[in-house]
């Protein structure tokens, strides 16, 4: 006796999906946990360089205040323009994600170029001494999240406008914005430490 075998017709479904329904936002989350923690290990290395020193920065000025306050002015603006990215992402409206995309390619651009005035700015050379390589290391770690965003929001704006365009693809976009959170999120408590922790103690 032959059984007719039964078929889910999915058919109808979305062929994507937003958020925690994505491996691809699982993918990230546990990126930026890793990469957290090597902030986190960064930033412990500064204050434990900190602990050994009597005065500090060691024999130096603190840095000065103008690119890094700059920077973080431009980060904290960004945040504006990358919400509206996600969320036209989410709608799948095309229009609105290219040209959010594009705002935030220029904030992008934006930073690192004033992140160069900041290194140039610093108070000291990455082989000045121990204070000198952990506040470079610190810069240095955060601006290759900040070049490698840069470079996937690129990547995806030339997508958006020369195609195939995809559902898929409006997940990267959201994804690539929830990222950027994880960008601005981290600088805060560098720039604290970087500029803010030396006028502290």
């Amino acid at each position: 006796m032959n059984v007719p075998a039964r078929t889910l017709d999915v058919s109808g479904l979305a062929p994507g999906a937003f958020g925690h329904r994505t491996l691809l936002w699982w993918g990230t989350l546990g990126l930026m946990v890793i990469e957290g923690m090597a902030f986190a290990l960064a930033i412990a290395a500064y204050f434990y360089i900190r602990l050994r020193n009597t005065t500090w920065p060691p024999n130096l000025p603190p840095p000065l205040l103008l690119w890094g306050t700059v920077n973080t002015l431009v980060l904290l603006v960004s945040v504006v323009p990358n919400e509206l990215t996600k969320r036209a992402a989410e709608r799948i409206d095309l229009r609105a994600v290219r040209l959010w995309l594009l705002v935030c390619l220029a904030f992008g651009v934006v930073f690192n170029v004033v992140r160069v005035f900041e290194f140039m700015s610093l108070n000291c050379a990455w082989n000045t001494n121990a204070y000198g390589s952990i506040v470079w290391m610190l810069l240095g770690l955060h601006t290759v999240h900040i070049v490698t965003d840069l470079v996937d929001t690129a990547v995806l704006t030339v997508l958006m406008f020369t195609g195939p365009i995809e559902e898929k693809r409006f997940v990267d976009v959201a994804e690539n914005a929830m990222y950027w959170y994880f960008v601005v999120l981290t600088w805060l408590p560098i720039y604290g430490v970087i500029y803010w922790a030396p006028r502290l103690t």
